[in-house]
């Protein structure tokens, strides 16, 4: 028996990734991590009395090559005598109708491709080639992306499969390189199929690989892979620790009244809190945010915008015993009054919902203002004409405040400037007659309407509330 697939077979035993005589579907692209993972489970498969069955999806991003792929795949399961599904997805579009990266689309048709097949064929382990230079590349990624103790921990040899009960995911080349699956296959002259989408730096998985890695290996740490895949084991082992710490809290909590818990929520040390709180978001399908969770965690009884369902919003706090709430309630209607203002004459007054605004017209040039008055502002008249609307926010409207280089939505305005939610709808804005938005209450002007060196006439705009 050659090293890698002792290696591969005392690591299955060692970890009971498989029972004897399991079914096993077998994730193949015809790459060369997962072919030679099929020829190795294949090897090992008569002495453990596991049935292999393989799936391969099309995705037919690479035209001829994709196909190519897929004939090899066949090629392969047909020289070994093993049942072999195939499907073809078009991930293009897919990622198009969702909005979704390729990479993201490509990877939700592979799920549920695999789900579809294992729970049809009743098959209870996928086994998937990852092996520990993927791992060493999504702790970098997870890095990146500023993810927690659980992110950086990278892949397990197995867990379950999202959304398919009573399936797991095996993966059991995590301990091995890509450089030894690279010798076995020379060795045993297995045939695979270059993916040429892996030299591509457009993919940051991609860029990591060829650039970030080489250059640490290179003037940091020539060990990189075995230091990084032990500080993934070390962070993965406490992050199970305060995962457990967290499960446990929370089965007394529901058993238990507040006062009664030997150790308040309060108490209890950061990691777990977050813990605590991350496992009541996932179970009502709330994305675990870090921001999200810090809010909670940091302010008891305060609640926190979630998202809206049809005509309803949601929003969740929690309580100082640590148990989050969900509240549900209207949401704030758009008001759709309007008024159309006349600003000629040399000066005015209007008032509108609550707001008195006053302008007058000068005749002076140039940018220089007058000294600064609370509640005013000054705009090119020339620009903004003599027909303005006054109304509120309305759902859409895009603003490009002085000093940005574009328009942006004014609802992530409101957000960036901590504008509270009730408020937003209360504001008044004017717009031109042509429907460019000059003036938002309280915010910053326009940037194509200020005062520049070639203003004839300067508009003062005054407003004061009620």
């Amino acid at each position: 028996m050659s090293d890698l697939r002792q290696r591969i077979d005392e690591a299955i035993q060692s970890r009971r990734l498989f029972r004897r005589g399991q079914k096993i579907l077998v994730a193949v692209s015809g790459g060369l991590d997962s072919t030679v993972l099929l020829h190795i489970l294949h090897t090992l498969a008569p002495a453990n009395r596991w049935r292999l069955g393989v799936a391969h999806l099309n995705h037919s991003l690479r035209g001829r090559s994709s196909d190519a792929d897929e004939r090899l795949v066949r090629s392969v399961c047909e020289k070994l005598a093993l049942p072999l599904f195939v499907e073809r997805a078009d991930v293009r579009s897919l990622a198009k109708e969702q909005k979704l990266s390729i990479e993201m689309a490509a990877r939700k048709a592979r799920h549920e491709f695999l789900a579809r097949v294992a729970t049809k064929k009743k098959i209870s382990a996928i086994v998937l080639a990852h092996h520990a230079d993927d791992q060493v590349e999504l702790f970098f990624i997870r890095l990146l992306r500023g993810s927690g103790g659980e992110g950086l921990a990278g892949m397990k040899w197995r867990n379950a499969f999202p959304g398919a009960k009573g399936i797991e995911i095996v993966r059991p080349l995590l301990g091995e390189t890509k450089s030894a699956l690279r010798e076995y296959a020379a060795a045993n002259k297995i045939k695979f199929r270059e993916d040429a989408t892996n030299a591509s730096l457009d993919i940051l998985r991609n860029r990591i690989r060829h650039e970030l890695l080489p250059l640490l290996r290179r003037n940091y740490q020539p060990a990189l892979s075995k230091v990084v895949l032990r500080v993934m084991e070390i962070v993965g082992e406490e992050a199970d620790l305060a995962r457990l710490t967290a499960e446990d809290w929370l089965r007394e909590a529901r058993k238990s009244k507040p006062a009664g818990l030997h150790q308040p929520f309060s108490k209890l040390p950061v990691a777990v809190q977050r813990h605590c709180l991350r496992m009541q978001l996932l179970a009502e399908g709330i994305a675990p945010e870090f921001d999200l969770i810090e809010k909670l965690r940091l302010k008891p009884d305060a609640a926190v915008s979630v998202d809206q369902i049809e005509s309803s919003l949601r929003s969740i706090s929690r309580d100082s015993a640590g148990v989050v709430h969900w509240h549900t309630s209207e949401p704030i209607a758009f008001d759709e009054e309007s008024r159309k203002v006349s600003l000629g004459g040399s000066a005015g007054r209007t008032k509108f919902n609550g707001i008195g605004i006053a302008w007058q017209t000068q005749s002076k040039t140039g940018m220089k203002l007058p000294t600064r008055k609370p509640r005013t502002e000054y705009f090119d008249a020339e620009l903004v004409r003599s027909k303005v609307i006054l109304r509120h926010w309305r759902k859409g409207d895009r603003f490009q405040p002085i000093g940005m280089s574009a328009a942006v939505k004014l609802q992530d305005l409101f957000v960036n400037q901590k504008v509270p939610e009730a408020l937003r709808h209360r504001l008044v804005v004017a717009e031109t007659e042509k429907g460019h938005i000059f003036w938002v209450e309280g915010l910053r002007i326009s940037e194509r309407f200020q005062l520049t060196k070639g203003t004839k006439r300067r508009l003062q705009w005054q407003w004061s509330r009620d």
